[in-house]
């Protein structure tokens, strides 16, 4: 920039600048300041930092990851530095609709009333499912989410939305979590008020629950988690295989957004170390040590929501 710059005529830049010509000379070879160089330092590992993120992280996240890392910085320097170098995080489109509700079906209650928290993990799970564009046709996802943790605890993948694809992706959530009475919510879509369906949520003590037909915000965390997919993976990649589809979609659940994914709603946690650090937590509590929150003075997880399971917990608040 300075080299350029020094083509114009001198007298020209001083007037631009409003400087004398001896003090436009002497910016020309002044030596970057400290603070210059402290930019361009934080900058080098911002860019790594996004990099490693797969370009899906936007200022909140970076200057999260900065601050575990031990480098405090405001969060508008941060904007700034990566405003300058064209650095952005992975923004949301709109989802497409695709819950088909059964004329006549008999839908479970709502048991959320869109009040997405828990006290603990299996306490809560949302459920549905999405279609993956490739070469070969649609792949179809079906996920089951832990509202504690915000962990992808079962998911199923296939070339069809029947009901079996509902049921693989909860026998692999119960396989994983062996909870005992959790709440499995999703839409009114014809898989989930399947006889099938019900009978294997009866099987396993699981209590199923469903929001209005055609209304994202009844099922909000699991229509959140498809964003997110869609900003950080689809809208980025192209498929050209059903199996190449797959492996993406493995290594993004499992290696991504489950392990190290940081989660602004976790105090930007990945969901597995938000578990670690709430089982810790509990250990500390059972000895009478003060957990992680308490010795640190805050705790950054968001109240939870006054719904209550009364005829499925004897009637007690989850908080």
């Amino acid at each position: 920039m300075k080299a350029n710059r020094a083509r114009w005529p001198i007298a020209t830049m001083a007037r631009l600048l409003a400087v004398s010509t001896s003090g436009y000379y002497a910016w020309l070879v002044r030596e970057p300041s400290a603070h210059a160089c402290s930019d361009a330092q934080l900058l080098a590992r911002i860019r790594t930092l996004h990099a490693s993120s797969r370009g899906t992280y936007g200022a909140p996240r970076i200057h999260a990851q900065l601050a575990r890392e031990g480098v405090h910085v405001g969060r508008k320097r941060v904007a700034r530095l990566m405003r300058i170098a064209g650095l952005c995080g992975a923004s949301r489109r709109r989802w497409p609709h695709t819950t088909r509700p059964r004329a006549g079906a008999r839908r479970a209650p709502d048991l959320v009333q869109r009040h997405f928290s828990a006290g603990a993990a299996n306490v809560l799970w949302v459920a549905d499912a999405t279609y993956i564009p490739t070469d070969e046709g649609f792949l179809y996802l079906a996920v089951v989410l832990d509202v504690f943790s915000r962990r992808i605890v079962g998911w199923a993948m296939s070339n069809h939305l029947y009901t079996e694809l509902m049921l693989r992706a909860l026998d692999m959530a119960l396989l994983q979590r062996r909870p005992e009475g959790v709440i499995h919510h999703s839409d009114q879509g014809c898989q989930y008020t399947s006889i099938a369906f019900g009978r294997r949520c009866r099987e396993a003590g699981v209590h199923p629950s469903m929001g209005t037909a055609g209304d994202a915000y009844d099922n909000a965390m699991c229509e959140s988690f498809f964003g997110t997919l869609e900003a950080e993976l689809l809208s980025r990649e192209h498929f050209a295989t059903h199996e190449q589809a797959r492996r993406r979609l493995f290594s993004f659940l499992e290696g991504w957004y489950n392990v190290r994914r940081l989660h602004s709603s976790l105090g930007y946690h990945s969901p597995l170390e938000f578990e670690n650090l709430h089982a810790k937590d509990q250990i500390s509590s059972h000895c009478g040590l003060p957990t992680a929150r308490q010795r640190h003075g805050r705790d950054r997880r968001p109240a939870a929501g006054p719904w209550t399971t009364r005829g499925l917990h004897g009637g007690s608040t989850v908080n």
